[in-house]
């Protein structure tokens, strides 16, 4: 028995359809029955029509021999696209006719003309067919399986004179330094930039500074009311995990901050290029703010948010920092001073520049802390940041003396005022560091003060005589600014921690001596410094030695 299944997804099935599966059986057949067989399972010979209870076609018949013949006509639309390759539109048809994919197969139409399949074979109708037919392995030429065995060999051959795996992953890996260098790069190209933007910056300013009243601020707050949007002229930099090492070496004050680079840092370009306070001083105090916390304990005596506020201080606390100090803007009557009444005019700003930066929705930390609790933290960290103006530091320091001998880590007073002190302190702690790394901090800050005592000379300003680079030298900096200030804080500070004393304490007392020693000889290189005139007459036979004394021309 043969079947033959006509399946429609139409709600009709014409007469047509019937009609020209019977013309193709009609050779065969000696006597041909039509029967319908609903999709209940009836049969009926008395039409042809189907509605949407039938599923299926049967046409039944008899041989001359009287064997029953069942054809069923089974109908599958395939559709593909003129971008489809044969080997694609061969699965197609195979798949849509349950034939196993591999299977070869030819297609005819209705006539049983063989149809190249490709995408340009002609579309047909329900009214012209197309007829799929499996082939037998036995049906295909000789020729054909011996082009299949061909470009089989050809194709092991190809992949194993040239390594296709091996190039794959060679390639990879080839692309992923690509990718890491280009990223590099590109880094050391956005510093460029930023320097040059910089350098235009100055240039413009220095340009169309016509008074003393403009502020060199590169924050300029509008009275508009419009938000300020920070510039994101670099790119999103990856986030680094730091090892276990690293972490405890961030712990301790002696951490080489030279031995860093900026993009490792991740620098923000709110920090200007100054040879002082830029973002590398803001690296260097929070990272001694981490060393005190652990150092000291804090983590178990002061809360979680309190340390948070430790930190997001320490990294604010210069924001956009000018290069110019208080005292420059007060006398120059810039526009920071006037903003702010000559009341801690920088401080005041960094701290302005800050909370704009928090008011992006990228950078704020803060998002998710109930508003109540956030204006208690943003309280907190405009103190802290407020208490890094150096007029105020004997009044910070001399209340912190009087709470320090019963110090009471539950009174609110007691600890905002340690907090205070503590941000002090690593504002200026690089004395703390080896020498070998705070030395260079020295040279920086004297640039700094250098680069301001001439802007003050040029404007006609006072000049503070440790800023003056024709009366201060390195020693004579540092001597006075480590004995009367920075010793008697961190020994206060010590009453409460002593463990500080041999890390922290003991280096700024060695600091000290160090540069007492340094005073010492270029004292004595001055005495012994001869004047122009005195060597001119050393030069001449007529030198009078009996007019010059032992101490002016220096003892044998």
């Amino acid at each position: 028995m043969f079947a033959v299944r006509i399946l429609s997804s139409s709600e009709r099935i014409s007469r047509v359809l019937a009609a020209l599966v019977l013309l193709v059986l009609a050779g065969q057949c000696s006597e041909l029955k039509v029967r319908v067989r609903l999709s209940d399972g009836q049969i009926t010979e008395e039409s042809l029509e189907a509605d949407s209870e039938r599923d299926y076609i049967s046409l039944e018949f008899k041989q001359g021999d009287g064997t029953l013949i069942t054809f069923i006509a089974d109908i599958r639309q395939v559709m593909f696209s003129r971008h489809c390759s044969p080997c694609d539109i061969k699965e197609l048809l195979c798949s849509s006719s349950n034939i196993p994919r591999n299977t070869a197969i030819m297609l005819v139409d209705r006539e049983g003309a063989i149809i190249s399949i490709d995408p340009t074979m002609p579309s047909n109708s329900r009214s012209s067919l197309y007829k799929v037919i499996p082939l037998s392995t036995g049906q295909l030429g000789e020729k054909e399986d011996m082009f299949q065995n061909v470009l089989s060999q050809v194709a092991e051959q190809f992949s194993r004179a040239f390594r296709i795996n091996e190039l794959k992953t060679e390639v990879t890996n080839r692309l992923a330094m690509l990718e890491k260098r280009v990223e590099l790069e590109g880094l050391k190209v956005v510093e460029i930039e930023k320097c040059k933007n910089d350098l235009k910056k100055l240039r413009d300013e220095m340009t169309s500074r016509g008074s003393r009243v403009n502020c060199p601020c590169k924050y300029n707050f509008p009275d508009d009311g419009k938000k300020m949007t920070p510039r994101r002229d670099v790119p999103s930099y990856p986030k680094y995990t730091l090892s276990q090492e690293t972490i405890e070496a961030l712990k301790k004050p002696t951490f080489d901050v030279w031995h860093w680079e900026h993009n490792e840092l991740s620098i923000q370009e709110n920090y200007r290029s100054n040879p002082f306070h830029n973002f590398r001083h803001c690296f260097c105090v929070s990272q001694m703010m981490y060393g005190m916390i652990h150092l000291c304990n804090l983590q178990e005596k002061l809360t979680q948010t309190d340390m948070g506020i430790l930190m997001t201080a320490a990294v604010c606390h210069d924001l956009d920092h000018p290069g110019y100090n208080n005292t420059y803007q007060i006398n120059a009557r810039t526009e920071l001073a006037v903003r702010y009444n000559d009341i801690s005019p920088l401080e005041n700003h960094h701290c302005a520049v800050a909370f704009q930066i928090l008011t992006q929705p990228e950078c704020n930390i803060f998002g998710n802390v109930d508003p109540e609790v956030f204006k208690q933290i943003r309280q907190a960290i405009i103190t802290l940041v407020l208490a890094t103006d150096m007029a105020r530091h004997g009044e910070i320091l001399d209340s912190f003396k009087q709470k320090v001998d019963n110090f009471d880590f539950t009174n609110e007073e007691h600890v905002t005022c340690l907090k205070m002190v503590l941000i002090k302190c690593c504002d200026i702690s690089n004395e703390v560091r080896p020498t070998e790394v705070a030395e260079p901090w020295v040279d920086c800050l004297l640039e700094e003060y250098f680069m301001q005592s001439d802007r003050e000379k040029s404007e006609g300003l006072p000049v503070a005589p440790f800023m003056d680079r024709d009366k201060v030298t390195k020693p004579t900096a540092q001597i006075g600014f480590i004995k009367f200030v920075l010793i008697p804080m961190f020994e206060t500070v010590m009453k409460l921690f002593p463990q500080i004393e041999e890390i922290m304490v003991q280096p700024l007392r060695d600091s000290r001596d160090h540069y007492e020693e340094l005073k010492q000889i270029d004292d004595a290189m001055t005495e012994y410094t001869l004047s122009q005139e005195t060597i001119e007459a050393l030069k001449k036979p007529t030198f009078d030695v009996w007019h010059w004394e032992h101490n002016e021309v220096g003892e044998a």
